[in-house]
């Protein structure tokens, strides 16, 4: 499309991200994700701190399935932020920036993140 002589920019939905765009969003996403998680964390501390009651509370809720979804989302994301501060720290030492070897470093980092995940679960 055209207006006068001056092409318009194509919108949006033109554009296809790279998988590593996605993966650098992503691990902003997990960044906060864990941060959020922490609370829940310093939650089930201070519940032992606090009493029997508490403690019960605690574990009650954190043992529901709501409870075990929070902590599997919590555990993917430290996964996947674990694997891609990995791969960030290779970028660092200047290993990994050719676009195949950026590729493959995508999927090891998905793919880590993911059998780490599901390890941790059927070991916990």
């Amino acid at each position: 499309m055209k207006t006068g002589n001056r092409p318009l920019s194509p919108h949006l939905s033109v554009y296809k991200f790279p998988l590593t765009v996605l993966m650098s969003i992503t691990h902003r996403i997990t960044g906060v994700a864990l941060a959020l998680g922490s609370l829940v964390v310093a939650y089930w501390l201070a519940s032992i701190a606090v009493g029997p009651e508490a403690y019960a509370n605690a574990t009650e809720f954190l043992g529901s399935w709501f409870g075990k979804l929070i902590l599997f989302a919590w555990t993917a994301a430290l996964f996947y932020h674990m694997s891609n501060g990995v791969r960030h720290l290779l970028w660092d030492m200047g290993y990994g920036f050719e676009l195949p070897t950026s590729v493959l470093m995508n999927k090891v980092v998905l793919g880590a993140s993911a059998v780490l995940t599901v390890l941790v679960w059927l070991v916990a």
